[in-house]
């Protein structure tokens, strides 16, 4: 055994010396040897590649990934003799005081060093190296923790009393503080009690983190077609020293650690100590289905059919096709215009209905579209809180809840009725900065002083207002414009700040048959392929065109950015009252530009164009409309989508339609616009 060991030793150092391990560790000791201070422990990190280690030694090779512990003593020998022999840190001692972490680049992608965090059994007991996955939801805040220290015999007359460093406690994965120093160590010699050192006490940062397997994104859909399933616990894992504060609360991670069990009290924590962090970034399919592509070439005539057909036939195993257009087309919008780019384009909607069943259960189908569609659960919190972190240290620690949980997806937050108070303004003030600040108060979780940690919240929010109940809880005013609805159920500053205000109004008598026979007919059979176009056009074929389509990067021509821009100050200037000046919102042009890109996503272009500029005014001018009456440009009450999509004559029909809101478009803004210039074409 003791051959092999060496010959593994001569090996290591082989392998440090042609991956240029060698040279950061001559360096590092530099460092301390520059510091002139003695340590009780030295610490080191080594990258390890285990695939160019087993070309050279397969037996290392598997020592390494099998017993990464006593393989890092196999490097602490080779280590401590090249700083003696080199005389690279005057101080050191004994080999004792090198603390040595292997870091492995990568492990074997073989099943074997998957640790699934929501099988069973949870093997923590081997103190190996294992790859796990999983999202970050609770942190805690960085503290100190003992990487090393030095103990003394507390009898004078014994020779381990002071001097040498005989004495040496060094961190191990899992263990806790109480385990790497305590009062009732004894000398080995004599059997006295042992004393620490504290003035070689070297300190190191550590944090806290819980993670939870991805698959608990499938949990929080409020509809989903996968049928398993599956057991989910959190578990923690630590972050030590250059780790910390590698991680942010939401995201998806793939970590490379050692797992072990930690023991508070009676209880018994799984958890794993982390050597490496990779963010895992979704990867959006490269291609679309082969039904989207012919119906695409089908509608290249015109910028507006392939977004219409789209949403006359999406959610047809929610709906029936042709119903709810207008809603859908928002819908489709918004989910497009998802993703975890900061400074991203939001598009939140806020639908007005008095079918809320109907409505709800078209939202739970959309979220699922998405790998973080987010249904909130009315028992818990939308934004991050704060709470005592439950490993007894007494600190503080930040919970991701539903809006965090969504990052780059979308957060169904529900009836915004059934929200109290103080949740609406904090939802305002989210929107409106896209961040939320969690306060953490010093003397309540042990720190010195308050602390203040702002989050990024980079999502959609969904949500409806039932037009029955804002009715039935407030007198209706009577100096409503024309147009206007009654919305004194949502305080009007929170309405401005959302990005689309859907009214739904429910279907028309012609229209409530189909509603009625396929809500029936999916209540007797639930999975039922009602129609042909539920077929041709599937859940995980929309799930493809959507994760596709929201990764294309889109420019603004200059002919949409003139449009856009002309009608922003033509209504700025209309939407004005002797009070409040113009009613007209700051942020009304961010939600232009948005709709814009949205629908040229949506379209599968990356050029902004002016048609697509003119259906987000379209949308946006009904929101409008909805909030305070009707203005100059006097467009229709549904102006999207003014007839029912039945035939090719009905989709030309249409674009004629839309060609004359166009012209009634550069008119308004050539009557109330003054100075914007806007190219026509004359025909």
């Amino acid at each position: 055994m003791h051959q092999e060991i060496q010959k593994m030793r001569e090996i290591s150092l082989v392998y440090l010396d042609r991956s240029g391990g060698l040279q950061k560790f001559v360096h590092d000791c530099k460092k301390y040897n520059d510091s002139k201070q003695s340590y009780a422990v030295y610490r080191f990190i080594i990258s390890i590649n285990p695939s160019d280690i087993a070309e050279l030694d397969a037996t290392l090779g598997n020592y390494i990934l099998h017993n990464p512990i006593q393989a890092a003593q196999i490097f602490q020998s080779v280590c401590f003799i090249a700083i003696k022999t080199l005389s690279l840190i005057e101080q050191l001692q004994t080999e004792d005081q090198i603390s040595i972490l292997l870091k492995p680049t990568h492990l074997p992608p073989l099943p074997s060093y998957l640790l699934s965090l929501s099988a069973f059994p949870f093997n923590y007991t081997s103190q190996r190296f294992y790859i796990s996955e999983g999202i970050a939801i609770a942190m805690g805040c960085v503290t100190k923790y003992t990487q090393g220290a030095r103990f003394l015999c507390t009898e004078e007359t014994c020779p381990f009393s002071e001097g040498r460093f005989r004495y040496i406690r060094v961190h191990m994965p899992g263990a806790t503080e109480s385990a790497t120093v305590r009062n009732d160590f004894v000398c080995s010699l004599c059997s006295s009690p042992l004393q620490e050192d504290m003035k070689f006490r070297v300190l190191g940062d550590k944090q806290i983190v819980e993670m939870i397997d991805a698959k608990v994104l499938n949990a929080l859909k409020g509809y989903s077609s996968d049928k398993s399933h599956f057991r989910i616990q959190t578990f923690t894992v630590f972050l030590r020293d250059e780790l910390t504060n590698k991680m942010k609360i939401g995201n998806h991670y793939k970590i490379i650690g050692i797992p072990a069990s930690v023991q508070n009290g009676l209880q018994a924590t799984a958890c794993i100590e982390v050597n490496s962090i990779e963010l895992c970034k979704p990867n959006g399919p490269s291609f679309v289905g082969d039904n989207f592509k012919y119906l695409l070439s089908l509608t290249s005539s015109s910028c507006w059919r392939f977004t219409a057909i789209l949403a006359n036939i999406f959610a047809s195993q929610v709906v029936p096709p042709g119903t709810y257009n207008t809603l859908k087309l928002a819908i489709l919008l918004s989910l497009v215009q998802t993703g975890e780019k900061e400074n991203a384009d939001y598009l939140d909607l806020l639908i007005v209905t008095s079918d809320t069943l109907v409505i709800d259960r078209l939202l739970n189908y959309s979220i699922c579209l998405l790998p973080r569609g987010i249904r909130h659960p009315p028992s818990s919190e939308i934004f991050p809180s704060v709470s005592k972190d439950k490993h007894g240290t007494g600190r503080a620690s930040i919970h991701a809840c539903s809006a965090v949980l969504a990052k780059g997806g979308i957060c169904y937050i529900g009836d915004l009725s059934s929200h109290k108070k103080d949740k609406l303004e904090l939802l305002q003030s989210v929107l409106e900065s896209r961040t939320t600040n969690v306060f953490i108060p010093g003397k309540k979780y042990g720190e010195e002083a308050d602390q203040q940690v702002t989050i990024s919240i980079q999502t959609n929010f969904w949500s409806f207002v039932d037009v029955d109940s804002s009715s039935k809880k407030h007198i209706q005013k009577d100096n409503f414009l024309i147009g206007q609805m009654d919305l004194s159920l949502v305080p009007p500053n929170l309405l401005d700040v959302f990005g689309l205000l859907i009214y739904n109004e429910f279907p028309s008598c012609r229209l409530s048959s189909p509603v009625i026979h396929h809500t029936l007919k999916k209540a007797v059979n639930p999975e039922a392929m009602l129609y042909k176009v539920s077929q041709q056009f599937r859940m995980q074929d929309y799930e493809e065109f959507i994760l596709f389509a929201k990764n294309l990067h889109v420019e603004l021509s200059s002919e949409a950015e003139n449009l856009i821009q002309g009608y922003y100050v033509a209504s700025r200037r209309v939407r004005r009252d002797s009070i409040h000046g113009s009613t007209l919102s700051t942020s009304a042009l961010k939600i232009l530009i948005s709709l814009s890109k949205a629908h040229t996503k949506l379209s599968l272009r990356k050029k902004v164009l002016e048609e697509d500029a003119l259906i987000a005014i379209l949308l946006l001018e009904s929101s409008l409309t909805l909030k305070h009456g009707k203005s100059a440009l006097c467009i229709a009450p549904n102006p999207v989508f003014p007839f029912d999509l039945s035939d090719e004559n009905s989709l030309q029909q249409r674009d004629s339609y839309l060609m004359q809101c166009h012209h009634q478009l550069l008119k308004f803004i050539g009557a109330y616009g003054p100075g914007i210039h806007i190219n026509t074409n004359e025909e």
